[in-house]
């Protein structure tokens, strides 16, 4: 599948989901004026062509109400309005052919970019389509040489602007997870696998603050300051957000999740705006941090050369 065509499927899903329902001729209209059309119609075979396979890649059905003109439609379109995969997908995808469409306004739009999603991320979704091993050239940050690892992909996550795949891999024996800006090489095997009915992506990740699933859930409070309760309540840490006490100078939120080496970073990383006050392990923990960030501070650095 060629990024040509990916962004066709793309633009087509947009397009009918903006709509609410559109027919065909209309679809056919707003084509013309997309330069992925090149200026030519679209054939009616091509159009059910990219049904069926916006269904078995992105699992979004579009319907065709034949009552009232044949109004094409995408079913379940408020499951999509709920978040999720599909509809983070979508708008990625459906802005970034906005923009190539809009050369003008491209200096006028900044976003995230996502490095290793170019090279890897399009075959392992392949392969995941397809049921087949991948093999991966990967080296971790912790490893001074790069291995060679034979993976049975089972899903991907995107987290803090890398991609990553999760899948069983056959030299461990175990689960495992690859960041895909580690990868050299991946190759494509011919070795099917029979994805687990019993494995669950939101599942496997729902304790989780990231992309560690490491440790044990277990309940965990912060205690949050000033205005930085307005950034915490509109943009919650985890699912699991509860905030069970309110003053006018302080929040107390509560986590059930694994208070994971990602967690603490994030954490860590909002300063003075909070306070971890539960589990006291987890808490030592920030605190020997910190001690540990202090003692960067306690010397007067060197002077730099001129």
């Amino acid at each position: 599948m060629t990024k040509d065509l990916f962004d066709k499927y793309i633009w087509l899903v947009d397009t009918i989901y903006r709509a609410g329902k559109i027919t065909f001729e209309e679809i056919n209209e707003r084509w013309l004026r997309s330069q992925l059309s090149d200026g030519k119609d679209m054939p009616l075979r091509n159009f059910h062509n990219w049904r069926a396979a916006i269904e078995q890649i992105f699992d979004i059905n579009i319907e065709c109400n034949r009552r009232g003109g044949y109004y094409y439609y995408i079913e379940n379109a408020e499951d999509m309005e709920k978040g999720g995969i599909r509809n983070w997908l979508l708008n990625t995808f459906a802005v970034n052919n906005l923009i190539n469409e809009s050369h003008h306004l491209k200096r006028r739009i900044l976003f995230e970019e996502i490095p290793s999603g170019r090279q890897f991320l399009t075959p392992i979704i392949e392969a995941m389509r397809d049921s087949l091993e991948i093999e991966l050239l990967h080296q971790s940050y912790w490893y001074d040489t790069p291995g060679i690892y034979t993976v049975q992909p089972y899903c991907v996550k995107v987290f803090r602007q890398r991609w990553y795949v999760i899948g069983f891999c056959k030299e461990r024996d175990a689960l495992r997870t690859f960041s895909l800006d580690r990868i050299h090489r991946l190759t494509t095997t011919d070795t099917p696998f029979t994805y687990p009915k019993d494995f669950n992506p939101s599942a496997y990740f729902a304790d989780s603050f990231g992309i560690i699933t490491a440790e044990e859930a277990q309940p965990v409070r912060i205690k949050v300051f000033g205005m930085h309760c307005q950034y915490v309540r509109a943009l919650p840490l985890h699912h699991s957000q509860r905030e069970i006490e309110t003053t006018d100078d302080y929040s107390i939120f509560e986590y059930h999740l694994k208070p994971t080496f990602d967690f603490k970073q994030e954490l860590l990383s909002r300063g003075c705006d909070l306070e971890v006050l539960a589990p006291a392990s987890f808490r030592q923990e920030i605190a020997d941090e910190l001690q540990e960030m202090l003692s960067y501070y306690r010397n007067t650095p060197p002077t730099p050369p001129p």
